[in-house]
Formats: structure tokens, C-alpha cells, sequence
């Protein structure tokens, strides 16, 4: 890391406009969450945890898309790899447990236009869901897709939201914020959440088992030159020594840095979706529990 911290100033490190733009996304939270909260229907008082789990969310989002993990991420595609843990399996399924469900029913009251009724419709379809992350994903690993996104940092920010957006589908229907418009049963969540973890495996396993390493952008000094200069303030120049000799940041070969990209994405997306099924058996066995009697039934708003 001394080289990461030696090599690169407070802004090409920190991205302290990503800082600004969470703590503002934040602060927006907490006044919906307790000034602002009589203006939504059927608002309750919002628990401290998901207050906790929100925060976390934010966190989690700026370590993938800012910190000093977008350098290094530059530099390896492990550290890459890591940042779309966080951004896309850590951070999302925070923000939906941290957002209250009120919350939630008032977009989709807002969403009920004629304009924006179908879309939503078709948005919000598990399927579409399912293959649109995935589809992304898969398609952003692909080596001349990745190589020209990194190249373009105009695009490569808008893919970034799309999958954002994409990573929010998938993980809504397997978190079910509000269980009572949930268009999946338990049991059928449980097979969606292994239907995803089977459709992210194949580009994992591209990664793994790639004989060379795929990706220019960590092999060739002219493309990775151009890709970091993205990363520095304007005038800065590209500290060539930490690319190779001996000052270099990379402390592994290059096929073996990307063969274990792709072992840690695969093991931590099924680490995240082991807990989703835990969460989903929790539900489940509480609405059994309601069924049964042993609980009084407390359910969400249900959206009209």
C-alpha cells in the first residue's frame, strides 16, 4: 500500500466528491427518516438498525466506487473485483433493509402513471430482474467490453449505474422489502437466489480459467497509462513506476491476480446469497409462526 499512498495525492485516493454526494444522500435519509416523515402515508418510526444498515450501505458504496480501492482497482483486478463486492452485494441489499417500506410505497404510488405504469411493470418482473444483472455483469467482464468501458470514463460511469439499478432489481426480489407485494413465494425466492448464483458463475469461471490474462488494461502500459490518467486531477502525471520495475504496486502475476478475481467474487457472491437464503428461511418461518397463531400479525403497507 505504500506505493498506492506515495505515488497518488488526497483526491485521486479519497474521491472526496463521492464523499459529498453520499453524506448529502445521507443527510437526505436521516430527514426523511424523522422531520420529514409525517409528509408519507402510513409512516412509522424508523428503527435504529436500519438506520445502522442504511449508514452501512453508504459505506459500502463509497469503498466500490471511491476510497483508495478505485486506484488500486486500476492496478489489479482483485482489488476491482472487490470494489463490485461492495458496491453491488454489500451496499444494495443495505440499502433496501435500511430504507422503511413507507418509503417504498410512496415511489410506487408515485410510479402509478399512465407514462410509467408499464415500465415499471416490466421493471419490476423477477425474470427481467434475474437476466439483467447478470446479463451485465457477464457482458462488462468480456475482454473488449471491459478494456473500452475503462477506457471511456463517461461510460463506464453509466454502466455503473446501470448495473446499480440492475443490482437493485435482483436484490428486491430476494429481499422482499414488502413482503405483501413480493410477486415470489419463499420457496421460490430460495430457487431465485440459486438461479442467480448459477448465471454469474460462467464469467466467473472465464476469469479462473482464462489460459492468459484477458484484459489490457492490467497489460498493457500504453492502455493502462490512459485508463489511470482518468483517476488523477487534471495535469497530474501517471506514476509509471508502480505499474512494473521494482516499485510496482502488483505483488502478483498477472494471470494469477485475475484467477483470483475471479475466486474472490465467487465466493463472496455465494457468502452474500447464503445469508440471503437465511434471511428469506427467517421470513419464512415467522409468517408461519403468524399463521399458526403465535404471533400477532404485523404486516407492511400494503401498496394500492
Amino acid at each position: 500500500m505504500d506505493q498506492l499512498f506515495s505515488n497518488f495525492g488526497f483526491r485521486a485516493l479519497w474521491t472526496p466528491e463521492l464523499i459529498i454526494i453520499l453524506a448529502m444522500v445521507g443527510f437526505v435519509y436521516f430527514m426523511i427518516a424523522t422531520k420529514w416523515r409525517e409528509r408519507f402515508t402510513n409512516s412509522e418510526p424508523v428503527p435504529i438498525r436500519k438506520k445502522i444498515y442504511f449508514v452501512l450501505g453508504l459505506i459500502a458504496l463509497y469503498i466500490g466506487w471511491g476510497s483508495p480501492f478505485y486506484v488500486a482497482g486500476h492496478l489489479m483486478i482483485t482489488f476491482h473485483m472487490a470494489q463490485m463486492v461492495f458496491a453491488y452485494f454489500i451496499a444494495v441489499p443495505l440499502f433496501l433493509l435500511g430504507t422503511p417500506a413507507w418509503v417504498f410505497s410512496a415511489i410506487f404510488e408515485k410510479l402509478r402513471r399512465p407514462w410509467s405504469e408499464q415500465f415499471a411493470k416490466i421493471a419490476m418482473n423477477p425474470i427481467v430482474a434475474l437476466l439483467l444483472f447478470n446479463g451485465l455483469f457477464s457482458l462488462y467482464h468480456v475482454p473488449f467490453m471491459f478494456d473500452s468501458l475503462m477506457q471511456s470514463p463517461i461510460l463506464h460511469s453509466l454502466y455503473q449505474f446501470l448495473l446499480l439499478y440492475g443490482a437493485f432489481l435482483m436484490w428486491w426480489h430476494m429481499i422482499a422489502p414488502i413482503p405483501s407485494t413480493s410477486k415470489l413465494s419463499d420457496l421460490r425466492r430460495i430457487g431465485y437466489i440459486f438461479a442467480n448464483g448459477i448465471l454469474i458463475t460462467p464469467a466467473c469461471a472465464l476469469i479462473i480459467f482464462a489460459p492468459q490474462p484477458l484484459y489490457q488494461t492490467y497489460t498493457n502500459p500504453a492502455i493502462w497509462a490512459e485508463v489511470m490518467a482518468y483517476c488523477l486531477p487534471p495535469g497530474s502525471s501517471v506514476p509509471l513506476s508502480v505499474f512494473n520495475g521494482p516499485d510496482s504496486f502488483t505483488f502478483l502475476e498477472t494471470r494469477m491476480d485475475q484467477q483470483l478475481a475471479g475466486v474472490l467474487m465467487k465466493i463472496m457472491q455465494e457468502i452474500t446469497y447464503g445469508f440471503t437464503i437465511g434471511y428469506v428461511f427467517k421470513q419464512w418461518l415467522s409468517k408461519e409462526k403468524q399463521q399458526d397463531g403465535a404471533l400477532t400479525i404485523s404486516d407492511v403497507p400494503t401498496v394500492k
